[in-house]
């Protein structure tokens, strides 16, 4: 399938800002499954300033200076992608499953290159602390010997089950034990809430930003957190590489994603973030997103 994206983040100011920097997690990264055909990013006012590098991970980056008085800032992507299915891990091709406990044990072991690559996501962060509260959340999940593939699917689908989608009932500074308290977050706590359970057992487990076909096809129900940027998840399996799962939607593998950029949380690959120097004032924030399938 081939995607034609368009992410446009409008910030609006009450009066006119002087100074502006902003950091954005816009562009998308080739992977395995997926072909960056095209990708720019626009601003308005232009930037004074322009710098792009790959982050640690390796994604793409964008720095933005903005040094002349403004009232407002666009920043739009507008990119095209090729994107193609995701192995199936437990599909009749997948290759040999081990169980979750082995495969714990092995990223604890990794050294060299694989400790690169796989150490920073076992690491515990402030937006996917180690709580209690999440063993009682995944009773069950966790049994024993069970094989990995079973566990992240079984995973994906309690939280789908028992936390609910709702737009707006949190935002970035939502502590992860309020969302599990309260049963209902948005596609960011849901994949922070599956890092956290996967990091909590020893698994290693990244954080992986994108989007979602916008209008899904003919028959086919609208996915949840389609209208703006999603969030899934990856676990690693010693043996199968990195198993991508998106418990929003209770989906291993993911289908209809475009991936952007991964971390070991939001923080790391937040879309848009910045500051600007100016007078205290009202402040509106406006995102769109669209992303429509141009070739199937």
């Amino acid at each position: 399938m081939r995607f034609h994206i368009t992410h446009r983040t409008t910030y609006r100011y009450g009066l006119p800002m002087a100074d502006g920097y902003t950091v954005a997690h816009l562009l998308p990264r080739d992977t395995p499954w997926q072909r960056v055909l095209s990708a720019g990013l626009e601003v308005t006012p232009a930037a004074d300033e322009r710098e792009e590098h790959q982050d640690r991970f390796g994604n793409l980056v964008v720095r933005l200076g903005v040094h002349q008085r403004h009232r407002s800032l666009d920043v739009t992507s507008r990119c095209e992608v090729e994107v193609s299915p995701m192995p199936d891990p437990q599909g009749p091709d997948a290759g040999p499953d081990m169980a979750w406990t082995e495969a714990a044990r092995a990223a604890a072991a990794t050294r060299g290159d694989a400790a690169l690559e796989v150490g920073p996501f076992l690491a515990i962060t402030a937006a996917t602390p180690s709580l209690a509260a999440l063993d009682e959340l995944t009773e069950g999940v966790f049994a024993e010997d069970r094989p990995l593939t079973e566990v992240v699917g079984a995973l994906s689908r309690r939280l789908f089950e028992e936390i609910r989608f709702e737009g707006g009932a949190t935002d970035v500074t939502t502590p992860l034990d309020v969302v599990i308290a309260e049963r209902r977050g948005v596609c960011q706590d849901i994949a922070h809430l599956m890092l956290a359970a996967c990091r909590r057992r020893g698994l290693a487990a990244r954080y992986v930003s994108g989007y979602l076909e916008t209008d899904p096809p003919p028959g086919q129900p609208k996915m949840i957190g389609s209208d703006a940027s999603h969030a899934w998840c990856s676990v690693w399996s010693p043996v199968a590489g990195w198993i991508d799962v998106d418990p929003t939607n209770d989906q291993m593998p993911p289908r209809r994603h475009v991936t952007v950029a991964w971390g070991r949380d939001y923080f790391d690959v937040t879309p848009v973030r910045g500051v600007v120097v100016g007078p205290a004032c009202a402040q509106e924030l406006e995102v769109g997103v669209d992303v429509v399938a141009t070739q199937h």
